[in-house]
């Protein structure tokens, strides 16, 4: 790879790229399809201007594209925000993607592709854009309402989704076959790898920031997060998997930090400009002759994307227990495909088993379900008052009966989840960590002592491995806590049993794993004994110590998995008494912002004291009434729980995007000349109210060869010409 040559092709394509991302910009389209024209115009299959010199210079460009892209979206993921999305987004995803991946697969075999090009025709269908969603949101002014939250919450899902997806579609690519042990085999892969670098990433990584804070300007940190992103990419394809997942996952630690709003401003150009250039090289592999010869499939797809989303995102809310109106806003929302659709067909292209056709038409899809997002997320309320109107009455009294019906649940049920919910995590966690000792053991550890001593090799590595799984079986063997159900003292009975199947279930595991430790050695009824030894030893000689330890490692990893909740409320940075200090972000929509400290008056409102404030790299200790604060200003703050958690809300809204609001670009100084049907003729600029109702100031009046300077007094004639700032697009109604 020449590097002038290289150099040349992406200063052709970026140059080029700009120019058609302004014009996209101008007529207010997406700008991810302007990149995709404009890698069409960079191919040689647009004969009318220069291409690239090597196509290879391009791939090379977009894999560092698609990697700082996985690694923004693992930014804004964070297993954490999966969590608290809820059972509604994880099941409406599954039944999207289910069923996507079902229609897909059916369309392509129908359409005469292999098993394979059917299975990744499917995962690309089953993706919604997340960038294009969040856009029409925007423009519409519709971010503040209920199903677009849902939506949000379902796109997260999705993410994780996609990323299993791929790894899934790898495992088939190579093996040429769907196998179920070799797919079960890949998925507890995934699970245990993903695991283990989530424990090891929460536990050590928010500790290293914290120590090396003073150290982390804006340069530091770029260089850190991409070397952390770079480096997990490449320990991903060291144990098996891909560059795109290595950099999702340490994108979505870090999202769990308090870092991760500054890595995400830092890391944003960078995203930028390798996005930029994986979507230009996603608009190369266009071929207009495919396109004419496979209309016919393209608008087929189409159909299936819109009709497939809809119906299946607005079934998975209704199932989900939503209303009949939010699942309909929903469904009608996921209308498109678009990044992870290209970057599972560069996948495909990458393994070589993706047919070169297919690309072609799923960009072309793309681009006609992205241009129709808009127009059907204003369709949906349209449609759910003709579905209320034509619908019989007893469809939606079952609706409606359903959705209170799924709201509630009886004791038992809700005890059940409490248990699982305390106890199903954390029983996983120790057991992927227990696995991961035992495999380090038998790995690297046994085949060393071999060699170091050989007589005694065996004994020695047992011993050792138990020493190191001894805290983690003690945390298994410790029962689980009876939750604080509220029922009667008669029915308290019933929380005990999931209590006691949970409790039974991590005694057998722990037997069951130091069993098998031992058995690599020795026999099977060695293994027994000592595992039945061993625990009861460690439970009842090391047990207060252990235990000690243990929960000093659990809080450790919890202060860190929830360290951005902890530094905004303060919770476990206690000042004296009952008072914390905690550190908010002043949001755009914060009513106090821009005012000086002693016109906000939060001593009095909240009783809270501000301590100081951090505005980029300067620092304001103890700052006076007259400092003022503004949107992105960090303002410590001390206070009791309850001022922290009244006061948290105000300061940290964001101000929501409106419906119409003005261009910047219709805002500007110009002229009109007054005819006799004006309707401000013999009115003065505050009698016509012009500031309310047209968004325009007057600057002068020029009557005659006069210019009159703005006066609230004069009062308009015909024939003047007056002189305005505002929106130009009010100009017509004053004429």
């Amino acid at each position: 790879m020449e590097i002038q040559s290289l150099i040349t092709d992406l200063a052709f394509i970026l140059l080029l790229g700009a120019v058609v991302t302004i014009l996209f910009k101008w007529i207010k389209q997406p700008v991810v399809l302007g990149y995709i024209v404009a890698g069409f115009l960079a191919s040689p299959n647009f004969e009318y201007l220069p291409s690239v010199n090597t196509e290879e210079n391009i791939e090379f460009w977009a894999e560092i594209g698609i990697v700082v892209l996985l690694f923004s979206l693992g930014l804004e993921f964070s297993f954490k925000k999966l969590i608290n999305s809820g059972g509604s987004a994880a099941v409406t995803a599954l039944i999207i993607v289910s069923g996507m991946m079902g229609a897909g697969f059916m369309v392509g075999h129908f359409m005469g592709f292999s098993m394979i090009n059917c299975l990744f025709l499917g995962g690309m269908l089953s993706m919604s854009s997340t960038t294009i969603i969040i856009k029409a949101f925007n423009d519409l002014g519709l971010r503040q309402k209920k199903f677009t939250s849902l939506v949000l919450a379902v796109l997260i899902v999705e993410d994780l989704f996609a990323v299993v997806m791929m790894v899934l579609l790898s495992s088939i690519a190579i093996n040429n076959s769907v196998q179920g042990g070799q797919l079960l085999f890949s998925v507890a892969k995934l699970v245990f790898f993903l695991v283990i670098w989530f424990l090891v990433g929460v536990f050590v990584l928010p500790s290293l920031f914290n120590s090396w804070r003073r150290f982390l300007n804006s340069e530091t940190l770029l260089v850190v997060s991409m070397g952390l992103c770079l480096g997990m990419a490449v320990f991903s394809v060291y144990c098996g998997f891909s560059l795109a997942l290595g950099a999702f996952v340490m994108g979505s630690i870090l999202a769990g930090t308090s870092y991760a709003e500054r890595i995400e401003h830092v890391v944003t150009p960078i995203k930028d400009l390798f996005g930029a250039v994986f979507f230009i090289s996603v608009g190369m592999m266009v071929q207009p002759s495919i396109i004419a010869q496979y209309w016919v499939p393209i608008l087929i797809l189409s159909a299936v994307v819109v009709v497939g989303m809809i119906f299946f995102g607005t079934f998975g809310m209704l199932i989900t227990g939503q209303s009949l109106r939010v699942s309909i806003e929903s469904g009608f929302s996921l209308t498109q495909i678009g990044e992870f659709a290209f970057i599972i067909a560069t996948l495909g292209m990458s393994l070589g088993v993706l047919n070169p056709t297919i690309y072609p038409i799923v960009v072309a899809v793309s681009v006609l379900t992205t241009f129709g997002t808009p127009y059907f997320i204003k369709m949906a309320p349209g449609t759910c008052n003709w579905l209320e109107k034509h619908l019989p009455r007893r469809v939606l009294r079952v609706i409606d009966g359903y959705r209170s019906e799924a709201t509630k649940s009886n004791a038992t049920e809700r005890t059940w989840l409490v248990v699982l919910k305390r106890s199903l995590w954390s029983t996983m966690l120790y057991i992927i960590i227990l696995i991961a000792i035992l495999i380090v053991s038998h790995q690297y550890l046994m085949p060393w002592l071999s060699r170091v001593l050989p007589a005694w090799d065996r004994l020695v590595s047992t011993a050792i491995t138990l020493t190191a799984m001894s805290p983690f079986l003690l945390a298994l063997l410790m029962p689980v806590t009876m939750p604080r159900t509220g029922q009667p003292e008669h029915r308290r009975a019933r929380a005990y049993v999931p209590v006691i199947v949970m409790t039974v279930f991590r005694v057998l595991i722990a037997m069951a794993l130091v069993a098998a430790m031992v058995m690599w050695h020795y026999s099977a009824v060695v293994g027994l004994v000592v595992a039945g030894v061993s625990l009861l030893l460690i439970g009842v000689v090391f047990g207060r110590k252990i235990k000690v330890q243990l929960a000093q490692i659990e809080s450790k990893f919890l202060d860190n998995l929830n360290e951005r909740d902890l530094r905004r409320s303060g919770k476990k940075n206690s000042v004296v008494n009952d008072l914390h200090l905690a550190y908010m972000t002043i949001g755009s929509g914060c009513k106090f912002a821009g005012q000086r400290l002693m016109d906000s008056n939060l001593r009095a409102r909240y009783g809270v004291n501000v301590v100081s404030i951090q505005r980029g790299a300067d620092l304001i200790p103890v700052p006076s009434g007259m400092a003022r604060t503004f949107p992105g200003d960090v303002i410590g703050v001390i206070g009791n729980d309850e001022q922290i958690s009244a006061l948290l809300p105000v300061v940290e809204r964001e101000k929501q995007p409106e419906a119409g609001v003005i261009d910047p670009l219709d805002f500007k100084l110009t002229s009109i000349l007054l005819s006799e049907s004006s309707p401000l003729i013999g009115k003065t600029p505050v009698t016509a109210k012009l500031r309310d109702n047209y968004d325009v100031l007057v600057v002068a009046v020029q009557r005659g060869e006069e210019y009159i300077d703005s006066d609230p007094k004069l009062m308009f004639a015909p024939g003047d010409i007056v002189w305005l700032v505002g929106n130009v697009k009010a100009l017509p109604k004053l004429n």
